[in-house]
């Protein structure tokens, strides 16, 4: 299958290959300028390198107990219903506190004044809200983790109020889809999919390579206090597990 956009991007490995769809390797130069302007307002480095990607990247497979797959994206993956909807993606979980998008396509109740809409939106939504760097309490890691896993393992009342259905493949994104997405994403792939991903260091080496982010851009993609953030929940997930077990909670 040919690959728009292929000879401007990376090869990647086909260990544990998830074909990206022709529209996922679209390459946008107007959010990549977007990108540099948005970099230059949040005040960061601007001598790190801004690359064109994907909207979204397929990571990896077979999550149970849905056999979905998971996805990283930033702004523009996430907000796309169509690109969603043609990908299976039923579950977004947006890790980004300085990022809200508008879910709700048709309210039960319009915004009235001070009081906002609200209503079902055509996937289930979570957010998350770390920053993208340092500020975050270090235990909102582990949080991401069980939201996440709460997400893909939830059982859905069969009810009008509960408009969904259970499983199906999940979107985790943050601003860019390369930083608290990439840690939130490595933590869960290595405690999750452990033979794939012994090391936290395997899992973001495999999502380095799926996500197309440079060796360039390693240093903040992700950012070292959110990659440590994810070191430490990995090691508080073991103490809660080997607990659970011994509670015999399944």
């Amino acid at each position: 299958m040919a690959l728009s956009g292929r000879s401007m991007l990376p090869r990647a490995s086909s260990r544990s290959e998830v074909a990206p769809a022709p529209d996922m390797l679209e390459l946008n130069p107007i959010r990549t300028i977007g990108a540099v302007a948005d970099r230059a307002l949040k005040g960061r480095n601007m001598d790190a390198p801004v690359y064109a990607r994907p909207s979204i990247s397929a990571i990896s497979e077979g999550l149970k107990p849905h056999n979905s797959t998971l996805y990283i994206g930033g702004l523009e993956g996430a907000r796309d219903f169509g690109l969603l909807k043609r990908h299976g993606i039923s579950i977004v979980v947006n890790c980004a506190v300085n990022l809200d998008i508008n879910v709700v396509r048709d309210p039960v109740n319009a915004q009235d004044g001070d009081l906002s809409a609200t209503g079902y939106s055509p996937i289930r939504y979570y957010k998350l809200g770390m920053i993208d760097g340092g500020g975050s309490p270090d235990t909102m890691m582990l949080g991401g983790y069980y939201i996440l896993h709460g997400a893909l393992h939830q059982t859905l009342p069969k009810r009008e109020t509960y408009p969904f259905e259970d499983g199906g493949n999940v979107l985790v994104n943050c601003r860019s889809g390369r930083s608290r997405s990439v840690s939130l994403v490595g933590l869960y792939l290595h405690k999750q999919q452990p033979d794939l991903f012994p090391t936290l260091d395997a899992a973001i080496a495999h999502i380095r390579e799926k996500r197309l982010l440079r060796p360039d851009e390693w240093f903040e993609a992700p950012k070292p206090m959110l990659y440590d953030a994810a070191r430490r929940a990995s090691d508080w997930i073991d103490l809660i597990e080997a607990q659970r077990a011994r509670d015999g909670v399944a």
